[in-house]
């Protein structure tokens, strides 16, 4: 029964689930052989490779190396090479120029009124030729960015050109000798001493006569010469020496002398020498060129014996055979110059090569002058010393 205290449930309504339909698959359409071909040709179409022209000649030439051509390169090393070698020419000239006023001004042994001030001129030069290297480096690269290239090689040549030209005139004459003296020492000191006494003989020359002594010579010179180059003599030592033994007065002595050069006793070697250089079966010393030619040989000989020392080799000439020669006379007291030796000479001529050299000293000036300066008269001096004496010609 249905009571109240019982009452009926009433089952609730179950749902039915919907029929489910299944969905139909779509299947992709797989790309066939013909789409893929459709793909690429959409597709961006590469660049084909164009074949290169053969390179001309002028392009062979140019080849490039990074941004710079080969032949550019080659002018600015070429340039660079000019510029450097203009530069460190200037340099030197300019440094033995000033060196030597500065041994001018500064000579001396006092510390504080020579050394040191020749010390402050030296740190002096150090400072400006650093501080002008770093001008012209700022220079370069500001020619270099406005592609001027070719203006530092030129100035650097002018300036080297410029310095050269000034060391070869009289001005400087005075410089480069104390720059000699400051380097060369013991040796030459003597030089310059030697020399001085050549300048001194040749201010007392009686120029007429002179003269007449460089006019006599002109029948004598070609021969002269040709010896000179054939033993390799300067011409004006063979001059000198002809004057100083016979003024170009050939003629037989009563010591034994003979011709232009008064030759006595000849090494065998060296006259048989000359006999083989000349073509001749026999040699005559009244025979202008055969005289020429043994003296030559006779003067190289004994300048080879004396290790090529100019005034020693003069006076080995001079003295010839005689008490076993000079070379004998040294070894016997050991003397090394022409300074030491003179003690040991007695009655031997010790006056004869400042003679020979006075007058090649002479016949130099006629020939680069066609006059003889008076020594003593203005500026003489300094272009006598300039133009030097033969066989001690400055090398600079």
């Amino acid at each position: 029964m249905n009571t109240p205290e019982n009452p009926v449930k009433i089952p609730k309504p179950v749902k039915t689930p919907k029929p489910s339909t299944p969905k139909p698959k779509v299947s992709k359409p797989r790309a066939s052989s013909k789409s893929k071909d459709v793909v690429k040709t959409t597709a961006a179409p590469k660049k084909r490779a164009v074949a290169k022209k053969p390179a001309t000649k002028a392009a062979n030439v140019a080849i490039s190396t990074g941004h710079v051509s080969l032949p550019k390169l080659r002018h600015r090393l070429i340039g660079l090479l000019i510029e450097i070698l203009g530069l460190v020419t200037a340099a030197i000239a300019a440094i033995i120029i000033v060196l030597g006023y500065s041994a001018t001004w500064f000579s001396g042994t006092h510390f504080l009124t020579s050394l040191l001030p020749f010390a402050a001129g030296v740190l002096a030069i150090i400072l400006l030729m650093a501080v002008f290297l770093i001008v012209w480096w700022w220079v370069r690269r500001w020619l270099q960015r406005h592609r001027i290239i070719w203006v530092t090689p030129v100035l650097a040549v002018g300036l080297a050109i410029l310095s050269g030209w000034y060391s070869f005139q009289d001005q400087s004459a005075q410089a480069l000798g104390h720059f000699r003296t400051l380097l060369g020492g013991k040796q030459e000191a003597g030089r310059v001493t030697l020399a001085h006494q050549v300048y001194a003989a040749y201010r007392r020359f009686d120029v007429a006569q002179v003269k007449v002594i460089l006019n006599r010579a002109e029948a004598y010179n070609p021969d002269i010469k040709a010896a000179a180059t054939a033993y390799d003599i300067d011409f004006n030592i063979l001059q000198g020496i002809a004057t100083t033994e016979s003024s170009f007065l050939p003629r037989e002595s009563v010591d034994g002398g003979q011709g232009l050069f008064q030759i006595t006793q000849v090494p065998k070697s060296v006259r048989a020498e000359v006999t083989t250089r000349l073509a001749e079966k026999e040699l005559s010393e009244k025979n202008p060129r055969h005289n020429a030619f043994l003296a030559a040989a006779t003067f190289k000989y004994y300048l080879s014996q004396m290790h090529d020392d100019l005034f020693l080799g003069l006076l080995a000439y001079n003295i010839g055979p005689t008490n076993g020669g000079l070379r004998f006379i040294m070894d016997q007291y050991g003397a090394t110059d022409f300074f030491t030796i003179q003690p040991y000479l007695q009655q031997l001529p010790r006056d004869y090569p400042i003679r020979v050299l006075s007058y090649a000293l002479a016949f130099r000036l006629w020939q680069k002058d066609k006059t003889l300066l008076a020594y003593e008269e203005g500026a003489n001096a300094q272009h006598i010393q300039t133009v030097g004496i033969p066989g001690l010609l400055m090398d600079f």
